[in-house]
Protein backbone atom coordinates (compact mmCIF):
# COMPACT_ATOMS: atom_id res chain seq x y z
CA UNK A 1 0.00 0.00 0.00
CA UNK A 2 1.68 3.46 -1.06
CA UNK A 3 1.83 5.74 1.59
CA UNK A 4 0.71 9.17 -0.14
CA UNK A 5 1.03 13.15 2.04
CA UNK A 6 -0.96 15.46 0.52
CA UNK A 7 -0.65 19.34 1.64
CA UNK A 8 -3.48 21.08 1.75
CA UNK A 9 -6.00 18.11 1.82
CA UNK A 10 -8.61 19.63 3.51
CA UNK A 11 -9.20 21.88 0.87
CA UNK A 12 -11.36 21.55 -2.49
CA UNK A 13 -9.02 19.43 -4.68
CA UNK A 14 -7.26 17.49 -1.42
CA UNK A 15 -10.31 16.31 -0.49
CA UNK A 16 -11.31 15.02 -3.86
CA UNK A 17 -8.00 13.87 -4.43
CA UNK A 18 -7.70 11.96 -1.10
CA UNK A 19 -10.95 9.92 -1.62
CA UNK A 20 -9.79 9.22 -5.42
CA UNK A 21 -6.16 7.68 -3.70
CA UNK A 22 -7.71 6.03 -1.14
CA UNK A 23 -9.93 4.52 -3.60
CA UNK A 24 -6.72 3.41 -5.40
CA UNK A 25 -5.49 1.96 -2.32
CA UNK A 26 -3.30 4.88 -1.06
CA UNK A 27 -2.54 5.24 3.03
CA UNK A 28 -3.69 8.78 3.07
CA UNK A 29 -1.33 11.61 5.25
CA UNK A 30 -2.71 14.61 5.00
CA UNK A 31 -1.17 18.47 6.06
CA UNK A 32 -3.49 20.65 7.38
CA UNK A 33 -3.29 24.33 9.55
CA UNK A 34 -5.23 22.75 12.49
CA UNK A 35 -6.70 19.29 13.12
CA UNK A 36 -10.20 18.78 12.65
CA UNK A 37 -12.65 16.42 14.09
CA UNK A 38 -15.93 17.07 11.10
CA UNK A 39 -15.26 13.44 10.04
CA UNK A 40 -15.20 14.43 6.03
CA UNK A 41 -11.59 12.36 6.03
CA UNK A 42 -12.35 9.95 8.63
CA UNK A 43 -10.04 7.78 6.06
CA UNK A 44 -6.94 9.41 6.12
CA UNK A 45 -4.14 10.61 9.15
CA UNK A 46 -3.73 14.19 9.65
CA UNK A 47 -0.67 16.04 10.31
CA UNK A 48 -0.94 19.56 11.58
CA UNK A 49 2.06 22.03 10.22
CA UNK A 50 2.39 25.38 8.63
CA UNK A 51 4.20 25.73 5.07
CA UNK A 52 6.23 28.49 6.53
CA UNK A 53 7.44 26.35 9.87
CA UNK A 54 10.48 24.15 8.35
CA UNK A 55 10.68 22.49 11.95
CA UNK A 56 7.52 21.36 12.03
CA UNK A 57 7.58 20.27 8.18
CA UNK A 58 10.61 17.95 8.82
CA UNK A 59 8.60 16.54 11.81
CA UNK A 60 5.59 15.74 9.73
CA UNK A 61 7.83 14.39 7.07
CA UNK A 62 9.85 12.14 9.17
CA UNK A 63 6.78 10.80 10.71
CA UNK A 64 5.11 9.58 7.34
CA UNK A 65 8.05 9.01 5.46
CA UNK A 66 5.88 9.19 2.43
CA UNK A 67 6.25 7.27 -1.08
CA UNK A 68 4.26 9.98 -3.03
CA UNK A 69 3.76 13.67 -2.38
CA UNK A 70 1.30 15.78 -3.79
CA UNK A 71 1.69 19.53 -3.10
CA UNK A 72 -2.23 21.11 -2.85
CA UNK A 73 -1.49 23.85 -0.24
CA UNK A 74 -1.42 27.12 -1.34
CA UNK A 75 -3.23 30.97 -1.46
CA UNK A 76 -5.15 29.88 -4.78
CA UNK A 77 -7.34 32.82 -4.97
CA UNK A 78 -6.48 35.09 -7.72
CA UNK A 79 -7.43 38.33 -5.66
CA UNK A 80 -6.36 37.30 -2.45
CA UNK A 81 -5.40 40.58 -0.86
CA UNK A 82 -2.81 39.36 1.17
CA UNK A 83 0.00 39.68 -1.40
CA UNK A 84 2.65 39.03 1.47
CA UNK A 85 1.17 35.91 3.09
CA UNK A 86 0.52 34.39 -0.30
CA UNK A 87 4.55 34.79 -1.46
CA UNK A 88 5.34 33.11 1.50
CA UNK A 89 2.76 30.46 1.56
CA UNK A 90 3.23 29.48 -2.06
CA UNK A 91 6.86 30.35 -2.60
CA UNK A 92 8.95 29.91 0.51
CA UNK A 93 5.92 27.40 2.12
CA UNK A 94 7.07 24.87 -0.97
CA UNK A 95 10.59 25.50 -0.59
CA UNK A 96 10.42 24.32 2.97
CA UNK A 97 8.39 21.46 2.03
CA UNK A 98 10.69 20.08 -0.36
CA UNK A 99 14.03 20.56 2.04
CA UNK A 100 12.12 18.66 4.66
CA UNK A 101 11.68 16.18 1.51
CA UNK A 102 15.63 15.77 0.45
CA UNK A 103 15.29 13.04 4.13
CA UNK A 104 13.05 10.88 2.30
CA UNK A 105 15.22 7.87 0.28
CA UNK A 106 12.41 6.07 -0.89
CA UNK A 107 10.43 8.67 -2.53
CA UNK A 108 8.72 7.65 -5.79
CA UNK A 109 7.50 10.86 -7.31
CA UNK A 110 6.22 14.53 -5.61
CA UNK A 111 3.88 16.82 -7.56
CA UNK A 112 3.44 20.02 -7.11
CA UNK A 113 0.35 22.14 -8.37
CA UNK A 114 1.20 25.17 -9.71
CA UNK A 115 -0.90 27.18 -12.37
CA UNK A 116 -1.90 28.16 -15.52
CA UNK A 117 -1.91 31.69 -14.00
CA UNK A 118 1.75 31.67 -14.99
CA UNK A 119 1.12 32.07 -19.45
CA UNK A 120 -0.15 35.33 -18.53
CA UNK A 121 -2.76 37.33 -20.85
CA UNK A 122 -2.07 36.30 -24.65
CA UNK A 123 -5.41 35.97 -25.80
CA UNK A 124 -4.62 34.27 -28.87
CA UNK A 125 -2.63 31.55 -27.91
CA UNK A 126 -3.84 27.63 -26.70
CA UNK A 127 -0.57 27.19 -24.00
CA UNK A 128 1.68 24.77 -24.13
CA UNK A 129 4.42 23.86 -22.00
CA UNK A 130 6.79 25.33 -23.74
CA UNK A 131 5.56 29.04 -23.59
CA UNK A 132 7.48 31.49 -21.31
CA UNK A 133 6.11 32.64 -18.66
CA UNK A 134 4.51 35.92 -18.56
CA UNK A 135 2.40 36.46 -15.58
CA UNK A 136 -0.58 39.32 -15.25
CA UNK A 137 -1.05 38.99 -11.51
CA UNK A 138 0.83 38.53 -8.32
CA UNK A 139 -0.37 34.73 -7.90
CA UNK A 140 0.96 34.07 -11.11
CA UNK A 141 4.09 35.44 -10.16
CA UNK A 142 4.13 33.64 -6.96
CA UNK A 143 3.59 30.05 -9.24
CA UNK A 144 6.52 31.11 -11.67
CA UNK A 145 8.71 31.51 -8.16
CA UNK A 146 7.73 28.25 -7.38
CA UNK A 147 8.48 26.37 -10.13
CA UNK A 148 11.87 28.15 -10.14
CA UNK A 149 11.87 26.75 -6.27
CA UNK A 150 11.26 23.54 -7.77
CA UNK A 151 13.76 23.19 -10.59
CA UNK A 152 16.54 24.02 -7.98
CA UNK A 153 15.30 20.22 -6.53
CA UNK A 154 14.86 18.83 -9.77
CA UNK A 155 18.65 16.86 -9.48
CA UNK A 156 17.88 15.20 -5.84
CA UNK A 157 13.78 14.85 -5.93
CA UNK A 158 11.28 12.82 -8.16
CA UNK A 159 9.27 16.16 -9.59
CA UNK A 160 6.66 16.82 -11.27
CA UNK A 161 4.99 19.85 -12.08
CA UNK A 162 1.09 20.66 -13.07
CA UNK A 163 -0.14 23.69 -14.29
CA UNK A 164 -4.05 22.77 -13.74
CA UNK A 165 -6.13 25.75 -15.67
CA UNK A 166 -9.41 26.45 -14.11
CA UNK A 167 -11.50 23.94 -12.43
CA UNK A 168 -14.49 23.57 -10.33
CA UNK A 169 -17.19 21.37 -8.85
CA UNK A 170 -19.53 20.74 -6.07
CA UNK A 171 -18.22 22.25 -2.60
CA UNK A 172 -15.70 24.91 -4.42
CA UNK A 173 -15.67 27.94 -2.35
CA UNK A 174 -17.77 31.24 -4.05
CA UNK A 175 -14.97 33.14 -3.63
CA UNK A 176 -14.85 31.75 -7.27
CA UNK A 177 -16.84 32.82 -10.26
CA UNK A 178 -18.89 29.56 -10.71
CA UNK A 179 -19.76 27.91 -7.42
CA UNK A 180 -20.72 32.16 -7.37
CA UNK A 181 -22.86 31.83 -10.56
CA UNK A 182 -24.34 28.50 -9.51
CA UNK A 183 -25.01 29.65 -5.62
CA UNK A 184 -27.24 32.74 -6.89
CA UNK A 185 -28.77 30.21 -8.93
CA UNK A 186 -29.83 27.76 -5.77
CA UNK A 187 -30.84 30.66 -3.83
CA UNK A 188 -33.16 32.15 -6.20
CA UNK A 189 -31.38 35.57 -5.85
CA UNK A 190 -33.36 38.40 -8.54
CA UNK A 191 -29.46 39.86 -9.36
CA UNK A 192 -26.32 38.87 -9.52
CA UNK A 193 -22.91 41.33 -9.26
CA UNK A 194 -20.45 40.23 -11.47
CA UNK A 195 -17.42 41.86 -13.47
CA UNK A 196 -16.62 41.52 -17.08
CA UNK A 197 -18.73 38.59 -18.53
CA UNK A 198 -16.43 38.70 -21.65
CA UNK A 199 -13.32 36.94 -19.80
CA UNK A 200 -12.69 33.32 -21.16
CA UNK A 201 -11.28 30.43 -19.31
CA UNK A 202 -10.85 26.63 -19.50
CA UNK A 203 -12.76 24.97 -17.31
CA UNK A 204 -12.50 21.58 -16.39
CA UNK A 205 -14.27 19.13 -14.26
CA UNK A 206 -12.30 18.45 -10.42
CA UNK A 207 -12.62 15.27 -10.72
CA UNK A 208 -10.84 15.29 -14.26
CA UNK A 209 -8.07 16.58 -12.35
CA UNK A 210 -7.79 14.57 -9.44
CA UNK A 211 -7.87 11.71 -11.85
CA UNK A 212 -5.04 13.46 -13.95
CA UNK A 213 -3.01 13.99 -10.62
CA UNK A 214 -3.60 10.42 -9.80
CA UNK A 215 -2.29 8.57 -12.72
CA UNK A 216 0.41 10.79 -12.91
CA UNK A 217 2.20 9.80 -9.53
CA UNK A 218 2.21 6.40 -10.38
CA UNK A 219 3.68 7.23 -13.49
CA UNK A 220 7.62 7.19 -14.03
CA UNK A 221 7.81 8.79 -17.24
CA UNK A 222 6.26 11.96 -15.70
CA UNK A 223 8.89 12.71 -13.55
CA UNK A 224 11.10 15.74 -14.13
CA UNK A 225 8.37 17.05 -16.69
CA UNK A 226 5.78 19.74 -16.89
CA UNK A 227 1.96 19.11 -17.97
CA UNK A 228 -0.59 21.37 -18.29
CA UNK A 229 -4.06 19.89 -17.08
CA UNK A 230 -6.58 21.60 -19.40
CA UNK A 231 -10.02 21.30 -21.13
CA UNK A 232 -8.71 22.74 -24.47
CA UNK A 233 -12.20 24.45 -24.81
CA UNK A 234 -12.23 28.32 -23.65
CA UNK A 235 -15.62 29.36 -22.61
CA UNK A 236 -17.27 32.68 -21.83
CA UNK A 237 -18.28 33.65 -18.79
CA UNK A 238 -21.74 35.21 -20.47
CA UNK A 239 -21.88 32.11 -21.63
CA UNK A 240 -21.86 29.98 -18.66
CA UNK A 241 -24.91 32.11 -16.88
CA UNK A 242 -26.65 31.75 -19.95
CA UNK A 243 -26.05 27.74 -19.21
CA UNK A 244 -27.09 27.86 -15.43
CA UNK A 245 -30.37 29.67 -15.99
CA UNK A 246 -31.21 27.29 -18.02
CA UNK A 247 -29.93 24.28 -15.86
CA UNK A 248 -31.45 25.89 -12.85
CA UNK A 249 -34.75 27.17 -14.23
CA UNK A 250 -34.03 30.42 -12.61
CA UNK A 251 -33.45 33.47 -14.94
CA UNK A 252 -31.99 36.21 -12.72
CA UNK A 253 -30.59 39.18 -13.84
CA UNK A 254 -26.28 40.23 -14.07
CA UNK A 255 -25.28 43.48 -12.75
CA UNK A 256 -21.57 44.51 -13.79
CA UNK A 257 -20.01 46.11 -10.46
CA UNK A 258 -17.12 47.86 -11.83
CA UNK A 259 -15.00 46.85 -8.39
CA UNK A 260 -15.30 43.60 -9.46
CA UNK A 261 -13.43 44.49 -12.72
CA UNK A 262 -9.58 43.82 -12.39
CA UNK A 263 -7.04 45.93 -14.27
CA UNK A 264 -4.90 43.24 -14.96
CA UNK A 265 -7.29 40.57 -15.58
CA UNK A 266 -6.11 37.69 -18.20
CA UNK A 267 -8.92 37.86 -20.74
CA UNK A 268 -8.36 34.83 -22.66
CA UNK A 269 -7.17 31.31 -20.89
CA UNK A 270 -7.05 27.92 -23.17
CA UNK A 271 -4.23 25.24 -22.84
CA UNK A 272 -3.76 22.08 -24.45
CA UNK A 273 -3.23 18.61 -22.65
CA UNK A 274 -1.82 16.96 -25.63
CA UNK A 275 1.56 16.60 -23.89
CA UNK A 276 -0.49 15.01 -20.68
CA UNK A 277 -2.35 12.87 -22.75
CA UNK A 278 1.06 11.42 -24.32
CA UNK A 279 2.28 10.17 -21.17
CA UNK A 280 -1.00 9.17 -18.93
CA UNK A 281 -4.02 8.66 -21.33
CA UNK A 282 -6.72 10.15 -22.45
CA UNK A 283 -8.42 12.43 -19.73
CA UNK A 284 -11.46 11.60 -18.36
CA UNK A 285 -13.13 14.51 -19.56
CA UNK A 286 -16.43 15.70 -18.09
CA UNK A 287 -18.69 18.08 -20.07
CA UNK A 288 -19.25 21.80 -18.44
CA UNK A 289 -22.86 21.54 -18.80
CA UNK A 290 -22.88 17.72 -16.42
CA UNK A 291 -20.40 19.29 -13.83
CA UNK A 292 -22.73 22.53 -13.95
CA UNK A 293 -25.41 20.33 -13.74
CA UNK A 294 -23.95 18.38 -10.42
CA UNK A 295 -23.02 21.45 -8.69
CA UNK A 296 -26.70 22.92 -9.09
CA UNK A 297 -28.43 19.84 -7.63
CA UNK A 298 -25.78 19.94 -5.00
Amino acid sequence: MPRTLISGIAGFTGRYLAERLIDDGHEIHGLVHELSSDGILADATLHSADLTNPDALSRVVADVQPDHVVHLAAIAFVAHRDVDLMYRTNIVGTRNLLEALKGVTAIRSILIASSANIYGNRSDTVFVETDPPAPANDYGVSKVATELVASLYAERLPIIVSRPFNYTGVGQSTDFLIPKIVESARKQSPVLELGNLDVERDFSDVRTVVDAYARLIRTPSAIGETFNVSSGNPVALRSIVDQVRHLSGHNFDIRTNPTFIRPNEVKRLSGSAAKLESVIGRLNRIPLEDTLSWMIEG
